[in-house]
């Protein structure tokens, strides 16, 4: 029974249900609710301002909420605060570090601020220097470090205390190229026996290393689900129809999903996974209401598309 509970737990390392925080007449979170599993990296989605570092500060104790619940490996963390923390390893968007420690006298005193003993800390100290390639500046002033170095030790200084349960909030803000490519495989290591969410306001940076994908508007989740399946609907493709005439939506009624576009009713937005066919289709309407026509246009939905058609059709 024990190791079937384990299990259970394991499985569903984070689960978030239903969460609400209010800032006097703002609505930050309105009932947010998704979970997150171990070894699949999850992307919290959303535009500057969406609810995403609110959100990562409830879960890690930061912040309290005014309803809902939070469970990391079971526990209540909004009741356990204190307990689960040791849990969670967190580098928050403004990644805030001491500037005049050098970076190991930095990691063995966070490794000393979680109750780690002596010996226990050079060890975990020595394998995060060589995981996080900081070994060229390890005794430098963390001052004197460049950008994607900081984030480095930032995230080292998250998993000093090996958590099982690891938050990133915007890690890879303000990176250079190469530095991108080198935080991304760090944190894909990471996340290889570990739950870890990623937030992000870029959807370049969910594509490149996430499995799963909640994205998050206004405090209120629009979707969630395994990023493949957000690929798939993405990989739709359109056809835009633009006439002289107005067009009603009723005529094409049985070719899937439309919409009117930018033109206004003159514009036509079909949603298709079988362009030929509809093509076809929207000439013989065309040709029935003998309606003049401007353009039939075709091009693929990618989920930098979708994502704008989600956070802004709220």
């Amino acid at each position: 029974m024990r190791v079937i509970f384990s299990l259970v737990l394991l499985f569903m390392s984070l689960q978030v249900s239903r969460l609400s925080k209010v800032y006097g007449s703002q609505k930050a979170l309105d009932e947010v609710s998704f979970s997150a599993t171990p070894g699949r990296i999850l992307g919290f989605l959303g535009p500057n301002g969406a609810g995403k570092s609110t959100t990562m500060k409830i879960i890690t104790g930061y912040l309290g909420a005014d309803s809902g619940e939070v469970k990391v490996l079971g526990e209540n963390a909004l009741e356990n605060s204190k307990k689960v923390s040791s849990k969670i390893g967190y580098l928050p968007e403004h990644n805030p570090l001491y500037l005049d420690l050098y970076v190991r006298e930095f990691l063995e005193f966070s490794g000393g601020i979680y109750g780690m003993k002596s010996a226990e800390i050079r060890r975990r100290v020595d394998e995060l220097i060589q995981k996080t390639g900081l070994l060229p500046e390890q005794h430098k002033k963390i001052g004197q470090l460049s950008k994607g170095y900081r984030q480095r030790v930032g995230l080292a200084r998250a998993l000093i205390h090996d958590p099982q349960v690891v938050i990133l909030d915007e890690p890879t803000t303000g990176l250079d190229p190469n530095q991108l490519v080198d935080i991304r495989r760090l944190i894909q290591e990471i996340a290889a026996d570990k739950t870890l969410i990623f937030s992000t306001h870029i959807m370049q940076e969910v594509e490149a290393i996430c499995q799963d994908v909640v994205i998050i508007n206004q405090g209120k989740i629009l979707a969630a689900s395994p990023l493949a399946d957000l690929k798939a609907n993405a990989g739709q493709i359109e056809l835009i129809l633009e006439t002289e005439e107005e067009l009603s939506l009723n005529w094409f009624a049985n070719l899937g999903e439309l919409k009117f576009g930018p033109k206004g009713n003159r514009e036509l937005v079909l949603l298709t996974s079988e362009p030929q066919e509809a093509r076809k289709v929207l000439m013989q309407i065309v040709q029935s209401k003998n309606l003049n026509l401007i353009s039939l246009n075709q091009g693929k939905k990618n989920l930098e598309t979708l994502f704008r058609e989600i956070t802004q059709g709220q």
